[in-house]
């Protein structure tokens, strides 16, 4: 019997050994998909490849459709923050942050449309951007203008795939619980942001993939150039 909201759907998530991609991931196969999981490196269920390397990022890719014989969804999920204040900012530190969250997702969009567009059933991708990417915030110059390029790159490539029936969006998430933060997050911190949410509670990576759930269902199939807030209410626009 057919069960899930994405039965038979093949899909890619980048950066899904944890945190929000892991939790996609995962969501999205008990909704019936079988998914290629791809991060920095191999583990068991991973693809590892270091995708600020523009060649690996086309390569593992490749072998990521390969192996499903196909796609149907692409999440580019991967990305890095290296907190900097902007008058420290260098160069390498800028460049590191445009080539894993900005070009690997063009190169990631380039591989998996094409195959998309050789079937002729189209598909879905879901960029994560982030509430950085609408407002900033200090210390993040390089982050939040990644983002801000996410949010233009999905918009110009819902408009150029939109007629072979691929939508595309982006989720703009604000504080999310996951693991990355935890060694240096206190509880006076999580108050204080929890506070900026008329929630007044911060985010959960459960959150981000239900709404990428719906961008990737039936249900968000009229749904694409968009920047969907999970923020709690933190920003409007």
């Amino acid at each position: 019997m057919n069960t899930g909201r994405l039965h038979g759907r093949r899909a890619v998530v980048t950066g899904a050994a944890r945190g929000i991609g892991a939790a996609i991931a995962a969501t999205f196969e008990r909704e019936g998909a079988s998914v290629q999981r791809i991060d920095r490196e191999d583990a068991p269920g991973v693809l590892g490849a270091d995708l600020a390397d523009a060649a690996a990022a086309r390569l593992v890719t490749e072998r990521a459709v390969a192996a499903l014989g196909g796609v149907d969804i692409l999440v580019n999920n991967a990305g890095i923050l290296q907190m900097a204040p902007l008058l420290d900012l260098t160069v390498d530190t800028w460049d590191l942050t445009f080539d894993v969250n900005v070009r690997a997702m063009l190169l990631t969009t380039q591989v998996c449309a094409r195959s998309m567009i050789a079937t002729g059933q189209g598909g879905t991708v879901v960029n994560m951007a982030s509430m950085g990417g609408k407002v900033g915030s200090p210390n993040q110059a390089h982050y939040a203008a990644s983002k801000a390029a996410v949010i233009a790159l999905t918009r110009v490539a819902a408009m150029e795939l939109g007629g072979h029936g691929i939508t595309v969006n982006c989720i703009c998430p604000g504080y999310v619980l996951t693991e990355m933060g935890a060694a240096t997050r206190t509880p006076e911190m999580v108050a204080a942001w929890s506070a900026k949410s008329p929630l007044n509670r911060l985010a959960q990576p459960q959150d981000v993939a239900n709404m990428a759930l719906f961008l990737a269902s039936e249900e968000g199939s009229y749904c694409t150039g968009q920047a969907m807030n999970v923020t709690g209410g933190m920003i409007f626009h």
